[in-house]
């Protein structure tokens, strides 16, 4: 019901948008007098301020078409490699010169919590210069039509299984923050059960593998509510006539209420400070707004399914580090893992996956030789620090891409080489 109720009130609102987008313009075109007065920025920037608060944020573009390779600029097109109804695999095909050896294929398995696979362009930018980029393009639930079946946890570690089948043996992953249990689950089946195409490193980046330690308040509040405190109250269906009609998922404008209220000041402080901007007419700081909200407001919905089976199994019952997680039955085992390199890295303030979460896989993970292993805490940086900004781009990518080349040959697929074993 109260979907529904969002959908009417959206639907109602169009015209007083509009109008509102009308007003903007009118009082910011060159040709009016009154547009380059107080009064009249003033207006404009209450028009637009109301315009961008009642509308609803459509998916970003990447729109990477160039980065640096080998200190020359080149080409990047997004080519589309394999598909599947909740997810698409997206890879930033670089236009190298004839003959040059490829780089290495990095895997970066995006978050499926709330925001598009978008949310890493900065991340995908700071990598291409140094490999072969596929990224996980998580499809919208609300437009995935209920013939299409359902996904949860499960099916999602059976899609990154397959995404390495597609990839082939020895290329590399990175999974952001959400993804670091499935990836690592994944990994494990596939060393378990001998297939063979791993990948050669494993990168691991705030990520909630045991959120028993150092627990934050996303953590707590997981835990104290327990999963039917969720299904009862954040479980809607999709209203008509999105494509998904009838879906149960998991909201994406009530996710994005639960990211403002827990930095909610800031947010005011950012709005109020955007309308001064524009009042005094400083567009470089409103340009740096509307691209910093324009992907943060926009959301996605997830399946009921996988948002509970997550819930339960990764923040209630922390069934990975117990050794109690399973897939389809079968008991995932981390110590299966041998022959696969792994970098772990947190950041000192996050305030999402805590200290010591994501670092959890390295005690699971117990028959990785220690030549085969890091970890990396970056000071002062909270959770999206971890994968973007200036700090990421000097002091962690070039970790990890140090990491991949002294490992990403080194992993062997089961039945083609003895796994070398850690003595305990």
């Amino acid at each position: 019901m109260y979907y529904q109720l969002y959908e009417f009130n959206h639907a109602a609102l169009q015209p007083a948008r509009a109008y509102a987008d009308a007003i903007r313009l009118f009082y910011s075109n060159p040709f009016n007098p009154a547009a380059a007065t107080p009064w009249g920025r003033s207006v404009a920037a209450a028009a637009e301020m109301f315009e961008r608060t009642t509308r609803r944020y459509g998916k970003p573009a990447f729109g990477i078409t160039a980065t640096t390779v080998d200190g020359k600029e080149v080409a990047v097109r997004e080519e589309v490699v394999w598909t599947k109804p909740f997810c698409r695999l997206i890879r930033f095909a670089r236009d190298l010169p004839a003959g040059r050896k490829p780089d290495q294929k990095l895997l970066m398995v995006a978050p499926m919590s709330g925001h598009y696979a978008t949310l890493l362009r900065g991340t995908v930018e700071a990598m291409l210069p140094h490999a072969d980029v596929y990224i996980t393009d998580w499809t919208d639930a609300r437009m995935v039509p209920l013939v299409e079946g359902r996904f949860d946890l499960d099916d999602y570690i059976d899609y990154v299984i397959e995404m390495f089948a597609a990839l082939g043996p020895g290329a590399n992953v990175m999974a952001v923050c959400q993804p670091s249990v499935p990836v690592l689950a994944a990994v494990a089946l596939m060393e378990a059960r001998g297939i063979p195409d791993l990948p050669a490193t494993m990168t691991l980046m705030g990520g909630p593998v045991d959120t028993r330690r150092n627990p934050t308040g996303v953590n707590r509040l997981a835990e104290e509510r327990g999963t039917d405190w969720f299904r009862e109250n954040v479980i809607m269906e999709v209203p008509w006539p999105n494509p998904g009609f009838m879906r149960q998922v998991y909201p994406g404008f009530l996710q994005l209420s639960g990211f403002m209220s827990m930095n909610l000041d800031r947010h005011i402080t950012a709005h109020k400070d955007f309308f001064m901007h524009l009042v005094k007419d400083d567009g470089d700081s409103a340009e740096k707004h509307r691209d910093f909200y324009d992907e943060y407001l926009a959301v996605m919905d997830l399946t009921a399914e996988f948002y509970l089976q997550t819930v339960e199994t990764v923040f209630v019952r922390h069934a990975l580090p117990k050794g109690e997680m399973t897939h389809r039955g079968e008991r995932i085992d981390p110590s299966a893992v041998r022959s696969v390199a792994l970098l772990t890295i947190e950041g000192e303030n996050d305030d999402i996956s805590g200290v010591g979460q994501t670092q959890a896989a390295h005690d699971l993970c117990t028959n990785i030789p220690d030549h085969m292993r890091e970890h990396h805490l970056q000071p002062t940086v909270g959770h999206y620090g971890v994968f973007n900004g200036s700090r990421f781009r000097a002091e962690i990518v070039p970790r990890i891409t140090d990491f991949i080349a002294a490992h990403g040959k080194s992993a062997r697929a089961p039945g083609r080489a003895k796994p070398r074993k850690r003595n305990r």
